[in-house]
């Protein structure tokens, strides 16, 4: 039985945070919680939830998380808190962290992420920012892994946004040394920072492309992934960015042009018929509510690694 090792990193802030070695070790804690072959006990524990942006998977998977390893979870948001009064983000962190033992936070700026680490004696989790999604990518990768056993040969193609959640799967990707294909259209890249920071750990650059041509980014990919083009707070560029991503929906018909045995994934919520039609969502390559589950998993583990 595996058990977890305490993460050489205080806080969870970008995909980065965690070795390789790390990386793998919280995939087989979160596998050992998903079979049922480990038991945590994090009793007295007690994880807030600070949460600018909407949410379902990421609280719900979070507090469900904490619940099995026997602690709890308080929850805020800018509407029930005088951090919607503008209290300063140095004055709540010192706060709460002295009342919490780790925070989750969900926000918009990675900096006030960061602000939020710099004053917090306790672990801080990037629940989500604009830059990035980490614990959606350490989900993602564990529902890869256990579809392809390991990373060897595998090809991951994000059609859509180069958004939050592009940026991380890049970032492990260059971690893991994983091909990774990202078609978006023009003006639509991933952050230049995150392209910069991953070319500088790939072994090989070449394994990370990014094209305006998603039938040429599918060819014989493994991982077919896409998420909504207009994220949260991006509402009021969604009727254009509708029309600057035609062409960009995962199809039956994209989907005929990637490997045989290919799978699909969508971090959720979906809009369906635009960035993937339903019946694509509802297929046998789907392996969408997996991921969706494994949310929960990782999070667990991450918590172990954290607060063990």
């Amino acid at each position: 039985m595996i058990n977890p090792i305490k993460l050489v990193n205080k806080n969870f802030l970008s995909s980065l945070d965690t070795s390789s070695e790390e990386f793998f070790h919280i995939l087989e804690i979160a596998k050992s919680f998903k079979n049922k072959d480990l038991n945590i006990e994090l009793k007295d524990k007690v994880l807030g939830l600070i949460f600018d942006k909407p949410s379902t998977r990421t609280r719900v998977s979070f507090q469900v998380a904490m619940s099995r390893l026997g602690g709890t979870t308080v929850e805020l948001n800018p509407s029930t808190s005088q951090i919607g009064r503008g209290e300063p983000i140095k004055d709540t962190a010192r706060v709460l962290s002295r009342y919490c033992d780790v925070l989750a936070i969900r926000t918009f700026k990675q900096s006030d992420l960061d602000e939020y680490a710099k004053w917090s004696c306790k672990p801080v989790i990037n629940a989500l920012t604009d830059l990035e999604h980490p614990c959606q990518a350490l989900a993602d990768y564990m529902t890869i892994k256990e579809e392809f056993v390991d990373f060897k040969n595998v090809v991951l193609t994000f059609i859509g946004d180069g958004n939050n959640v592009a940026n991380s799967l890049i970032l492990y990707g260059a971690l893991l040394g994983i091909e990774i294909r990202v078609a978006c259209p023009k003006g639509y890249e991933p952050n230049n920072v995150v392209i910069n920071s991953a070319k500088k750990i790939y072994k090989n650059k070449n394994l990370l492309k990014i094209t305006n041509d998603p039938i040429t980014a599918v060819q014989g990919a493994n991982v077919l992934y896409t998420d909504v083009w207009s994220s949260m707070g991006e509402e009021n560029q969604k009727e254009e960015k509708d029309k600057d991503f035609l062409g960009f929906t995962i199809d039956n018909s994209l989907v005929r042009n990637a490997d045989k045995d290919a799978i699909v994934l969508h971090c959720l919520p979906a809009y369906r018929s635009k960035e993937i039609t339903d019946d694509v969502i509802e297929s046998k390559k789907s392996r969408i509510f997996e991921q969706s589950e494994n949310r929960m998993h990782v999070q667990q583990a991450l918590l172990s690694c954290l607060l063990s």
